[in-house]
Parts: C-alpha cells; structure tokens; sequence
C-alpha cells in the first residue's frame, strides 16, 4: 500500500512530507513516471519541485531541456509511486490487525464553483446521494479535454468495475449495518474568484478544515445548516495567521441558487441513465435537496 501522486507542484513548500516520503526510500524505491530528469545527479525533476530548474535535465520524452526550451520538462501528468512505509508521519496504529475505528469518511472534488470548502451531509443515506452525485473538472490525468465537469461518483468511476448503481445501493446497505455509520464529509479546495485565483490556500493549509472535520466528529462545535448540508460556522473555523477577508471567507461557502439550478439538472441527467437499477432512497434525497433549494 502506498501513495499514488501527482509529481507537478509537489514541493517543500507546498507538501513538505510528500518530499520526505519520496526520498525516504532504500528497501522501497520510488518509481516515477513523466517526470523529467536531472542529467548531473540522476534525480527526477518536474516544474515547481525547485524554484531554479537545473541548467541540464531530459524531459519527460527523452530530449534535451532547457529553461529556454518552452515547453514544459515533466508531463503535466508525471506521477510517483511510493510505499506508504515510508512515510513520517504514518500511525502507529497502520499496521494494527484489529483494525481502528473510522468516524469520518472525506470525498473530495475539484470544482471552481458551486461547492464550498467543506460541508457534512445531514446522515448517511443523504452522504450517500451526494457522494454518489460528485463531479470534478477533468484534469491531464482524464481522457478528452482538461477542464470539463465530469461525474465521478465517490471518485470511483475509473475504477468501480460493475453498475454503479449497485454500488451505491451497496453503501446504503453497508450504513444500515453500522452502528453510528462515519459521518460523511465533502472538501473542495479548489473554488476559484472572479479572476481565477483560489479562493482558499489549500497545501498545509488543508489542515484547518481537517481539524474542524475532527471537532465535529467530537462534539466540539456545532455547524449551520444549509440547504446542501452542515457548513461550519467561521468561528470555529482556526483562521489564525490567514490573510483572509469575511467577503472572501464568504465566497469560500457561498451557495447560489442558480448555479444548484443547473447542478441539479447535471445530477438528473447522470442518476437517469441508471434506470430502474438505481435505488430509490438516491432519488429521494435528489427531490429533498430540490425542496431544500426551492426547485423541487
């Protein structure tokens, strides 16, 4: 088992023990893909891994690369295969035969609009339907053009190899035998402002959210209801040390009847093509959610 990343923007600074696990290896090498390599120490190198690119490297398909070169050294989707075993920070408790408890499961999705920061859905059949209703913007990683909305539902389409619809009807199953089930949670650190900028820092800054995700689940704060779930309340959000407004603390959870109008629509069309095989209790919460947005 192990971490399966995205080598491009992967830095120090950026995710500092991403870079520990990566050079921690002697028993358990890292593979890499795409990447480029550093022609005088034999290391790979991709854009944003050092300020300075070397004055030497091969790109990503063999050729000879300089700054000067204009395109780019590693793949946009240049990746690295690590052993989870060599990660710093990994719990004691990983390799416990017992087992741990799981409080909280995280989906995450890759959306400009629509989505806040972090929301928790109201209980486990409702985080059912919204995990099994996500999408993200393709990235280099997807097949056909970067940037199109695509339903991935619990970020599983590449992978879930029967109808998805039993699938989901599978996690309804597995919640009615749970006593409580995890709570179900939904990130998204990738909402963008009216000039394309991210709203939120994202990186190590993740961990804000993280921490709040764990209050929750202890008991220790609260959450405001909205239509698509629990939103935190900004006071329980630690913001200390961040240079963010209110309006752009707002933004970050800011839910727009027009853009769910046309969300819900993308949702129908998706949860349609399953016919009779999706189950019932997915396109009750579809009509709850609709209500709750004053469309239903």
């Amino acid at each position: 088992m192990g971490f399966f990343g995205v080598a491009p923007g992967t830095s120090t600074k950026t995710n500092p023990n991403m870079i520990r696990t990566l050079k921690a290896g002697t028993f358990f090498p890292t593979l890499f893909t795409n990447v480029a390599l550093n022609s005088a120490t034999n290391e790979p190198w991709w854009e944003e891994l050092s300020e300075t690119p070397p004055s030497s490297l091969v790109d990503w398909q063999g050729r000879p690369w300089s700054p000067a070169s204009g395109s780019k050294a590693a793949h946009p989707n240049a990746r690295f295969t690590v052993s989870i075993t060599q990660c710093p920070t990994l719990s004691s408790e990983f390799q416990n035969p017992q087992g741990v408890p799981i409080s909280a499961i995280l989906f995450g999705s890759r959306r400009p609009t629509t989505i806040p920061l972090v929301y928790e859905s109201f209980h486990w059949q409702h985080g059912v339907f919204c995990s099994a209703s996500m999408a993200s913007e393709t990235t280099a990683a997807s097949i056909g053009q970067v940037g199109q909305l695509r339903r991935d539902p619990m970020a599983m389409l590449p992978f879930c190899g029967y109808n998805m619809a039993d699938y989901f009807a599978h996690w309804l199953r597995m919640g009615e035998r749970l006593s409580p089930p995890p709570r179900i949670f939904f990130v998204n650190w990738f909402r963008l402002d009216e000039k394309g900028n991210f709203l939120w820092p994202g990186f190590g800054e993740n961990m804000r959210v993280l921490k709040w995700v764990v209050d929750r689940v202890h008991g220790r704060v609260s959450a405001r209801e909205s239509p698509i779930g629990f939103l935190p309340y900004p006071s329980d959000l630690d913001l200390e040390g961040l240079a963010l407004s209110q309006e752009r603390l707002q933004e970050i959870f800011a839910i727009r009847p027009e853009e769910w109008e046309t969300e819900l629509k993308d949702i129908r069309r998706f949860l349609e093509q399953f016919g009779r095989r999706i189950p019932e209790a997915i396109w009750q919460e579809y009509h709850a959610l609709a209500r709750r947005l004053g469309q239903g």
